[in-house]
């Protein structure tokens, strides 16, 4: 952990993405109620909001900067990820403007939503105290149970949204008596003096403080969808909205796994023995059960969900390993997993109509005869899923695996690669039906030009981080 520097109470220049996002997605709100039917205005609104978002990150200097009695942090961390969560709220954004109108989905709240779950997501990552990380989670987890069931006509879409917030609010109370028990061994929510706190060699050894580790990790397990806990995710993934379910996969899981390493990786070093066993035994289980799951699976949207199940358990690999090279791999995957997610569901959409979306893999049988450059695109991206080079997917493993050997950790990568050699299994699957089957229908296909913009930009981006990695690897580094 980075020592307190100075007891400064409110820093604003610190605080400038949040109150910057936070103004934008309540402009929304008072534009799309005395805007009419101009909703192009309201993505306009919230695509500037995001940028000035991710410009106002950067006002702080020097870093690190302390802000609310050194519960708020910006340093490189956090600024990496606010960089993460702009550009995967954006994509989500430019996914729906066309979606939406598809399936007459009311656009003021939905991306006012989108913001303030951003908003949140900056919060976990910045976050150097337990009640900020807790209000950090909140307003994200409510902000995606709204989104879950915002097609209130679709059963499937209120099914998720209910799942989602019983087990949320289950998997919180975990979390908050978690956090509980940390504070009554420390004396303490700072994660600063927390550290310090656990430096005693007396204090390691309470059980309170060991409870409360392994109630905060099922707190997080189940944010990040991570085996036993992830009971929510397919499901959720089906019933949701398409680009709510690849903004899902993506920003609040990164927020989630940002937490997790600052909790784990940076305030309890001296309790790795104690934590390590149980968070390896998650990564084996979310791997395993994440790829064994998606086997079985003939929908795509669930499919992907367990496939996201068992990138968990890759990305926890990179908290366990707790070194400079697992920050930094764990900052490049996250990037490279939101290209590469985005652009698979901008396909998805692409493939759908209204009141059929087209979700089973036999739905895409012969896509390659008919639309080639799609069916490259679907190919590129499970293949980076796989890990397969010369494309981002690859790179991102190859980082976290290096990470885990520099500790020793080789047990935990035989293990990683098996999974990752199993997981080819069911990607391929959907690129035999593309390029093996014959079509069954015709594709009823709208190429709208956001859609095609995002996939677009997911295949650039898939491409040029696994053949030229070296720049933002060198700035994930730091």
């Amino acid at each position: 952990m980075e020592p307190i520097l100075a007891p400064e109470s409110i820093d604003l220049i610190a605080l400038a993405p949040v109150l910057v996002l936070s103004v934008f997605a309540m402009m929304v709100l008072v534009v799309d109620l005395f805007g009419g039917r101009n909703k192009t205005l309201l993505v306009f609104i919230s695509l500037v909001g995001l940028l000035m978002t991710a410009i106002s990150a950067f006002a702080k200097n020097p870093i690190p900067a302390y802000s609310f009695n050194d519960s708020y942090i910006v340093d490189h961390l956090s600024l990496f990820f606010i960089c993460i969560f702009t550009v995967s709220s954006a994509l989500a954004i430019l996914l729906s403007v066309e979606y939406n109108e598809r399936e007459g989905i009311r656009a003021g709240e939905y991306y006012a939503l989108i913001l303030f779950c951003t908003v949140g997501m900056i919060l976990l990552a910045s976050s150097t105290d337990m009640i900020m990380i807790f209000l950090g989670i909140e307003i994200v987890s409510i902000c995606l149970y709204v989104l879950a069931g915002i097609r209130r006509d679709d059963l499937r879409s209120n099914e998720a949204a209910l799942k989602y917030f019983m087990l949320g609010a289950f998997a919180t109370g975990f979390l908050l008596y978690g956090m509980t028990l940390v504070y009554g061994s420390t004396g303490s929510t700072n994660l600063f003096k927390i550290a310090e706190v656990v430096q005693n060699p007396a204090a390691q050894s309470n059980p309170l403080l060991l409870m409360g580790l392994v109630l905060l990790i099922i707190g997080f397990g189940f944010k990040v969808a991570a085996v036993p806990f992830h009971m929510w995710a397919p499901d959720v993934y089906q019933g949701a909205p398409t680009p709510v379910t690849a903004f899902m996969a993506v920003g609040p899981k990164a927020a989630a796994f940002a937490a997790f390493f600052r909790v784990f990786a940076e305030t309890f070093p001296e309790l790795a023995p104690s934590w390590e066993i149980l968070l390896s035994t998650v990564a084996v289980l979310s791997m395993f059960f994440g790829n064994l799951g998606a086997i079985m699976q003939t929908n795509i949207k669930r499919m992907l969900a367990f496939s996201s199940i068992s990138h968990a358990g890759y990305i926890l690999i990179a908290v366990i390993a707790k070194n400079s090279l697992g920050g930094s791999s764990l900052l490049f995957y996250m990037l490279s997993y939101a290209f590469m997610t985005f652009g698979i569901f901008g396909i998805i959409i692409i493939l759908g109509r209204k009141g059929e979306e087209n979700l089973e893999m036999k739905n895409y049988s012969g896509l390659a005869y008919k639309h080639p450059i799609l069916a490259l695109s679907m190919t590129i991206f499970l293949l980076s899923l796989g890990g397969l080079p010369p494309f981002a997917g690859f790179i991102a493993k190859f980082y976290i695996f290096s990470a885990a050997i520099q500790e020793g950790l080789i047990t935990l990568v035989v293990i990683a690669v098996l999974n990752s050699a199993i997981s080819f299994y069911y990607y391929l699957k959907v690129i035999i039906f593309m390029y093996m089957k014959e079509p069954e229908a015709e594709f009823n296909i709208s190429l709208t030009p956001l859609t095609l913009f995002v996939v677009f930009i997911g295949v650039i981006t898939t491409v040029s981080l696994g053949i030229f990695p070296g720049s933002i690897i060198a700035l994930a580094s730091h």
